[in-house]
């Protein structure tokens, strides 16, 4: 599912700095992000996203929040967005290289953003995706719409985000192995992380607390789930 042209301009503009923002702040928000490479990324390589950003989330705010959620939903709607996922991933696998993955960024806290900063910064490289090109389930986006949360700033768990030489080959190996993906982007030279909705453009901001702590605090500490 991909959100709505309103919902993803009212988030591009919430995640994102201006193009004069981003001469200003970019060589100061370009630092290495020290992690234990993978493989390699390079300019040119395409972005995948597998698994659904914000999913692990909303299906923790479903569970801690049903009786308020039956306000706005049916009691069906809210035990579907309660289940797990039918497809599992492990991030440290092996068969990440097998499907035509260069490196890869595990997604869990601050969000499917967090993680595609990481990875930016690793090899101080930045990046073009998509926004309406990232998996988001329908169900999360109304979550998040009820809470004012935003979808891609929300923990996210059995997501992952990959660079790869061929995009469009490792989707297909992915959903093969019943893993829902898409190509959302490409790595760029230089510093510049830019997020686009159609002729709309901006530049990532760093990374913020997850937005399940505006609602789980106490409940579901992250570090606990």
């Amino acid at each position: 599912m991909i959100c709505s042209q309103a919902q993803c301009l009212l988030v591009l503009k919430s995640i994102s700095h201006s193009r004069r923002e981003d001469r200003q702040k970019g060589a100061e928000d370009m630092r290495l992000i020290e992690r234990e490479p993978r493989g390699v990324m390079m300019p040119g390589n395409d972005l995948v996203a597998a698994g659904f950003a914000g999913r692990e989330g909303a299906r923790l705010i479903a569970r801690a929040r049903e009786e308020e959620l039956l306000g706005w939903f049916s009691r069906d709607y809210i035990r579907r967005i309660q289940e797990e996922d039918c497809f599992t991933m492990d991030h440290k696998s092996p068969p990440w290289r097998k499907y035509g993955a260069l490196e890869w960024e595990e997604v869990s806290e601050g969000g499917i953003l967090t993680a595609l900063w990481n990875l930016s910064g690793a090899y101080m490289l930045g990046f073009e995706i998509h926004l309406h090109q990232i998996p988001v389930k329908q169900e999360t986006i109304e979550v998040c719409e009820r809470y004012d949360l935003n979808p891609y700033r929300l923990y996210s768990k059995n997501c992952v985000i990959a660079a790869a030489e061929n995009g469009g080959h490792l989707v297909r190996r992915l959903c093969e192995a019943g893993i829902p993906s898409a190509v959302i982007g490409m790595v760029s030279q230089g510093i510049r992380r830019e997020i686009r909705y159609s002729q709309v453009r901006g530049y990532l901001e760093r990374p913020r607390e997850d937005e399940l702590y505006k609602i789980l605090a106490k409940e579901f500490p992250l570090t606990a789930t």
